[in-house]
């Protein structure tokens, strides 16, 4: 699903459920099930979703609705993502190190 660009800081829950085309209740859901997901809240209690927030419902959102994921699905697929973004991460300081250390040796022989 493209969402359109988001131009605000905050959002209500209720404008989130329409940008999804789900209920506040699926939301709400969402937050119980995905640690991920922690929208700030007012003095009211009203749930402030920040753009942060909208791309993790959009990540949960494909998922679930458009890939067929069962929330425990979802949950593993979210934290091996985030694993192999570490990884990807890791081994690409590797490789930067590695460059580093043989410009050195070519600059020690010649």
């Amino acid at each position: 699903m493209e969402l359109s660009p988001l131009t605000k800081l905050y959002y209500a829950i209720g404008e989130v459920a329409d940008m999804f085309h789900l209920a506040p209740s699926v939301i709400r859901y969402w937050e119980a099930e995905f640690p991920q997901l922690h929208p700030a809240k007012n003095n009211k209690g009203e749930r402030k979703y920040t753009t942060k927030d909208i791309e993790m419902i959009q990540q949960i959102f494909h998922l679930v609705k458009e890939k067929g994921f069962t929330i425990d699905g979802a949950k593993k697929e979210i934290e091996q993502q985030k694993q192999d973004k570490k990884d990807k991460n890791l081994l690409l300081q590797h490789l930067k190190d590695l460059r580093k250390k043989i410009e050195i040796f070519k600059e020690s022989l010649g």
